[in-house]
């Protein structure tokens, strides 16, 4: 089992220096949020910035999924906005971000590049068309570029769940590159079925997992051992479905201790998995 570290839970690092310290730690492999921070999918010379990335990655040996849940990157002042959610006219500018996103995935020789629905706006409905129509334009970008797409089920979200993600899949002709994100703690917070079972259910759609600890109906990312997972028999359901990606930890709200953090939350993991 490959384990990797979120660059959202190294927000006060540059780049470089998370990344050295996620490899000196041991993980082999690191899920690289697209921010004005660490990778600005908007910045200038946004291709030389890639070619320097690449080159640490490959030094480190490290492998790469791109996550694009950064807060503000379309609107500094409104979170996450706009979404996929939002009407076609209104949702352009998150459809070109994830676009972004994949060509930057396929330059990076990125695993999966991950995405969420977002939440339904006020004014809207339904949402359910919106969003198809949303990643239908995404999955042409991931199909020219050969990118694998990892739709990632959201608490609170239009689509928060194995069985959104399902119907969703199911909208769009059941398309191979549109596979699923499953983030372990969010199984805890809202999946109908204890954790094990939910991961067996995702493990044909699995191109990318996020790991962190939970508790039930309250959607905060914890610390291992802080929550209400028991980790040990999620790892060996994980093991059952044959799925080799990465493994990261998801901790966004602990960059004040990243290092720390990381150096426990593998710890915790190994001994979990042995």
């Amino acid at each position: 089992m490959r384990f990797g570290y979120g660059t959202n839970g190294f927000a006060n690092h540059r780049l470089s220096d998370a990344l050295v310290v996620i490899a000196d730690l041991g993980y082999e492999g690191v899920a690289l949020t697209l921010d004005s921070g660490h990778l600005d999918p908007y910045g200038p010379f946004l291709s030389r910035r890639l070619a320097q990335v690449g080159r640490w990655l490959d030094r480190l040996n490290l492998s790469l999924v791109i996550e694009t849940g950064g807060r503000y990157v379309l609107d500094p002042v409104h979170k996450h906005h706009p979404t996929l959610v939002h009407p076609p006219d209104q949702a352009a500018p998150r459809v070109d971000l994830l676009k972004r996103a994949v060509r930057v995935g396929a330059e990076l020789g990125a695993e999966a590049v991950s995405f969420w629905s977002g939440t339904r706006p006020p004014g809207v409905s339904d949402g359910w068309d919106n969003l198809a129509k949303g990643v239908e334009a995404v999955l042409v970008e991931a199909e020219t570029c050969g990118v694998t797409l990892g739709f990632e089920p959201e608490p609170g979200m239009l689509v928060d769940d194995i069985a959104g993600y399902e119907r969703l899949r199911g909208m769009l002709g059941q398309p191979a590159r549109l596979g699923l994100t499953l983030d372990i703690g969010h199984c805890r917070c809202n999946e109908p079925d204890p954790v094990p079972d939910s991961v067996r259910r995702a493990g044909p759609y699995l191109v990318n997992v996020q790991i962190d600890d939970m508790r039930r109906d309250v959607h905060e990312h914890l610390e291992f051992g802080e929550g209400e997972i028991d980790f040990p028999p999620v790892l060996a359901a994980l093991a059952e479905t044959g799925y080799q990606g990465l493994v990261s930890v998801e901790l966004p709200r602990h960059s004040h201790a990243a290092p720390v953090v990381a150096e426990r939350s593998l710890r915790f993991l190994r001994e979990a998995v042995s």
